[in-house]
């Protein structure tokens, strides 16, 4: 636990720690590869929220923790959106975001990512964002 002396702040850095954890626990990695995790959440998020449109990426938005939800707004032009990418596309976007080798490459971190996201979204939240996603794109999402 991060005591920031401000508990929202306290309680978003523990959300997002978790969150990092969840990932790491996953792919067996020690703590010592938080800038992985953090690499694998914020490549996702942002190939994600760049998909949905301004009003679904918003929503999704709202639903994450508040440290989290910086990093997915992180750059965001909504002025640009929504991409149109297909299952290939997503995950050439996280890759560049993403620099490191895994096992299962790319697509295992994006189905990995998104497993834990699934588990801190509202089931009515995450049919949204199935549904705006290509159909080769949705098989992908838990």
């Amino acid at each position: 636990m991060s005591d920031t002396g401000f508990a929202s702040f306290t309680t978003t850095i523990d959300k997002t720690n978790h969150i990092l954890h969840e990932i790491e626990t996953a792919f067996g990695w020690p703590r010592d590869r938080r800038n992985q995790s953090y690499a694998a959440l914020r490549g996702v998020l942002h190939a994600l929220r760049d998909r949905l449109t301004v009003e679904e990426a918003a929503q999704l938005g709202a639903q994450l923790p508040m440290l989290v939800r910086g990093i997915y707004y992180e750059g965001w032009d909504p002025s640009r959106v929504p991409l149109k990418m297909h299952r290939d596309e997503f995950l050439q976007r996280v890759r560049k975001e993403f620099p490191y080798d895994v096992v299962g490459g790319v697509e295992s971190v994006v189905r990995t990512v998104l497993d834990v996201l699934r588990q801190h979204v509202t089931d009515g939240e995450w049919a949204d964002v199935k549904a705006a996603m290509p159909k080769d794109l949705a098989t992908t999402l838990p």
